[in-house]
Formats: structure tokens, sequence, C-alpha cells
């Protein structure tokens, strides 16, 4: 009886060990990429890109990814990489080039990707910081005047002049 029950114990233990073997394994393969995963209502409409409907916004440290769906039904992927940007309706582009074509040449590289993770655009100019978050409102006559919020969690960017609008509400 002692000796089965010593069988037992030590398959069980071996069992645990096992088990934290593989989950230990499991976690330190997965997951060092993802930083941050949401969901949200998201609005882009520019006079070349128009779109608006919930979506996921995955955030490492490489990239930003950007999915919309529509009825269940995948509407956009945007991808921003350090290089380029690759959205499902256009070709891939470096971002200096999909800043002329989508959005305005005399915004910077890092424009599209700040404003997906919520960061201060345009070097942190004109930055009022509020309760959980901030406001900045940039302006170059001729070329852009900008209104960009980020107030919890939640993103507005305005541009009037580039007729520019982008939302992030997280849900």
């Amino acid at each position: 009886m002692v000796i089965i029950r010593q069988k037992q114990g030590l398959i069980m233990f071996k069992n645990m060990l096992l088990l934290f073997s593989i989950i230990f394994t499991l976690n330190s393969c997965s997951g060092k990429e993802a930083k941050k995963q949401e969901s949200a209502f998201i609005v882009m409409k520019t006079p070349t890109v128009k779109f608006a409907d919930m979506g996921f916004i995955y955030d490492t440290p490489s990239k930003v990814k950007v999915e919309v769906y529509t009825a269940g039904q995948p509407l956009v992927d945007l991808e921003i990489n350090s290089q380029n940007i690759c959205l499902s309706l256009m070709k891939c582009m470096d971002k200096k080039d999909f800043n002329k074509e989508v959005l305005s040449e005399s915004y910077s590289d890092t424009l599209l990707e700040n404003i997906f993770r919520g960061k201060p655009i345009f070097e942190k100019k004109n930055l009022e910081k509020q309760d959980n978050g901030f406001v900045q409102k940039i302006s170059k006559e001729g070329l852009y005047n900008i209104s960009y919020s980020v107030v919890s969690g939640n993103r507005v960017f305005r541009d009037t002049i580039n007729k520019i609008v982008i939302k992030v509400r997280e849900q």
C-alpha cells in the first residue's frame, strides 16, 4: 500500500513538473513581442481613405498593426513598422510616400504610428497635460491646423486644412 502511494506521488510529481515545464516554455516563446492589444472603434477619414468600424490595435516595440472589421469580416489591415506603412487597400509604401499620398507630406514619418500608440506628435510641440491625458494644438500656415488629444486612452486627431480625421475610441 505504501509503495503504491509512493508511486502515485512520484507520478503526480512528474506530471506537475512536466506541466510547469510546458507552461514555462510556452510563456517564454510567446508574448515577448506583444506589448499591448486593444479593441476600439476606429475612424480614419482622409481625402483618399475612409473607414469607420470596430477593430483591434496591436502595439509591439517593432510595429503597430490595426485591423478593422465590418460585420465580422476584415475590412482594413494597416501595419506600420520602422520603414513603411502597409495598408490592405493599397501597396506598402515608405512612410514619406504614404504621408504624401494619404495624409500630408508636411507630417513627420512617425505621426500615424504615434496616433495609434496614443503618444504625442511633432516632438511634443504645444503639449498641454490634462487629467488622464494631453492635448496638442499645432498649426503651420497653409500646411496644417491640427488638434490632437489623448484622454483616457481615446485619441482624436483633426487637421482642418488637410481634411483628416483619425479617432480611436477604446471599447
